[in-house]
């Protein structure tokens, strides 16, 4: 493993945070949090798209976007090591959360290994300028984390597919304008070998988007509702019944795009610590300092994926201990933080700096299902990377 840039490395990265400091101002914890959106489709909703996307048009305009992606799509051309530093970088400054995750980060790499070249030129370029949202709708009501049993049908009809199910925990499926969707397009019992992979227009006929309220009072995660949707054939990823391998690509990014996610977390827990006087009590600080080892530990598994990345090595199963790694610090500091604030968490608070804490405690549990849950990643890593035999299904 590697613990220190390379000179080309250093270089890359001083040339990042001088074109960041020119263009935005730094995060510290005394900066406001990252805001919260709580009402789908309101002003707020809006105007934080309406920012990601200007903010993406920014970062393309000044060759920061897309910074693995091939130049003849609008990429810069560069290493999944540099991606990721510019994100280090990027982290650090006041800028809005992106929008296009789901698109740039999973979709996006999806296309470029399996899609077709009309399916490229079609749907990178758009996406990476920041013009055109993307969801993704894996997951359903009844198939939990058990991904193949989903049961989205999708039949053939002349020229087009006829989509009918349901999804849900769909991120901001209400402002998107395509989704990757997984349909069934062979028996139930196929499972896997009978998964499609399309790309859908969100905007198309008997496509229906709710949005639902979680416990932290935002409505992010939507249910969307298929009925006799037509998708183009021209759309299918792959063959007929051969999407579980874009699948995998898809999941193996989302998690380590999950797992390399940076941010100042854990400063602002500390700081609030610092401000009630809570690092006088020895537990407290004991829990916050295992709680930082913890952090560094995942970092630590990040930078051994930024040492395979740089190398040329595509994310493997290892990407699954990182993402398990954060997915178990995240809760220990859920539980730290509500410690840390004592019985002044039972009611809300007018601070955003300790509402923003509070909602990092209520919503960590979209990242720890999100991108497969802390049960699903010990089933990868015991059997992909241990040879351990397969749990029983």
């Amino acid at each position: 493993m590697d613990f220190e840039d390379t000179p080309e490395e250093a270089a890359f990265r001083a040339e990042a945070r001088a074109w960041l400091a020119a263009h935005a101002k730094q995060r510290s914890p005394e900066s406001e949090p990252p805001a919260t959106l709580t009402d789908a489709f309101s002003p707020a909703e809006r105007e934080h798209v309406r920012r990601s996307k200007e903010w993406q048009a920014t970062l393309y305009d000044g060759g920061w976007a897309g910074i693995t992606w091939p130049k003849e799509y609008g990429g810069r051309g560069g290493t999944p090591i540099q991606a990721v530093i510019f994100a280090q970088e990027q982290a650090l400054f006041d800028v809005p959360g992106s929008v296009f995750a789901q698109g740039i980060g999973m979709a996006g790499p999806a296309l470029m290994v399996h899609g077709s070249d009309d399916q490229k030129d079609r749907f990178l370029p758009p996406m990476l300028r920041g013009e055109e949202v993307w969801c993704q709708l894996f997951s359903e009501p009844g198939s939990g984390s058990d991904l193949a049993s989903l049961s989205t049908k999708a039949e053939l009809d002349g020229e087009r597919w006829i989509v009918n199910g349901q999804k849900v925990w769909t991120s901001s499926a209400h402002y998107s304008d395509y989704g990757i969707l997984l349909a069934r397009t062979g028996e139930q019992s196929d499972r896997h070998r009978g998964i499609s992979y399309f790309l859908v227009d969100m905007r198309t006929p008997g496509v229906e988007v709710r949005p639902l309220r979680q416990m932290t009072g935002s409505a992010h995660f939507c249910e969307v509702f298929f009925t006799d949707v037509a998708i183009p054939t021209e759309n299918l990823v792959g063959e007929v019944n051969g999407g579980w391998p874009v699948t995998i690509t898809t999941l193996t990014n989302e998690r380590s795009l999950i797992s390399l996610l940076g941010g100042d977390r854990f400063a602002r827990l500390r700081h609030l610590a610092d401000a009630t006087g809570s690092t006088g009590d020895p537990t407290i600080r004991q829990e916050l300092a295992d709680l930082y080892i913890g952090f560094e530990i995942v970092k630590y598994l990040g930078w051994r994926q930024m040492t395979a990345m740089s190398k040329g090595l595509e994310p493997g199963p290892e990407s699954s201990v990182a993402k398990l790694g954060l997915s178990l610090r995240l809760g220990q500091m859920g539980d730290l933080i509500m410690r840390v604030r004592g019985a002044g968490g039972m009611v809300a608070s007018a601070d955003p700096h300790v509402a923003y804490l509070d909602a990092l405690f209520v919503g960590q549990w979209s990242s720890r299902i999100g991108g497969g849950t802390e049960q699903v990643q010990r089933n990868i890593i015991s059997e992909r990377l241990l040879g351990l035999p397969r749990d029983p299904r």
